[in-house]
């Protein structure tokens, strides 16, 4: 049996690592996103934070396809049998609401950075190009968007992670354990 690849019984060390990665660099980039909005254009992060910020959005882009694929191509994990229907289909649909809540950011993110037609850099090594511009309001409108998702995002997955500690506190069963070690 690998370790690295999910099971039935539960997750192998690659889901479990891109999905703790995943949710850290999403509140890392929720923080310097409200970080960035107090900056003056005189401030010398002006710059830098925002580059940065595209950039790893960009990387977090590429690991979320990437974990969709994984979980493709792996055997499904089976739910808890002690949990309800409930509780899964609820589990689920917040699964599944995250994962689109992350791509609409994604999406107005690009749409942000790219509304006046300059390629978005992705840490300088290669060049994303502007597909999509000239849509009247474009950055202003991708801009709220984005804001608005982000905050939800952070809430569901707020949420999330506390559902997941009272499996472990109060249900003491393990849902949280099997995305903290591996089957």
């Amino acid at each position: 049996m690998s370790v690295w690849k999910n099971t039935t019984a539960g997750y192998g060390l690659i889901s479990i690592l891109i999905h703790w990665i995943s949710a850290f660099t999403v509140f890392g980039l929720f923080g310097v996103g409200l970080y960035m909005m107090s900056l003056s254009y005189y401030d010398s992060l002006y710059q830098s934070l925002p580059w940065w910020h595209k950039s790893i959005g960009l990387t977090l882009f590429a690991a979320t396809l990437f974990r969709l694929l994984w979980k493709a191509i792996n055997p499904k994990t089976a739910h808890l049998p002690e949990l309800s229907k409930t509780t899964v289909r609820l589990a689920v649909s917040t699964h599944h609401l995250m994962y689109l809540l992350l791509f609409g950011i994604m999406i107005s993110g690009y749409l942000i950075s790219t509304a006046d037609g300059r390629p978005l850099s992705f840490f300088g090594w290669f060049e994303v190009p502007a597909l999509i511009t000239g849509i009247r309001g474009q950055e202003d409108i991708a801009g709220e968007i984005h804001f608005y998702l982000a905050w939800s995002l952070v809430v569901l997955a707020s949420l999330h992670g506390l559902a997941a500690i009272k499996h472990h506190v109060i249900n003491r069963d393990r849902t949280l354990i099997r995305m903290i070690k591996t089957h």
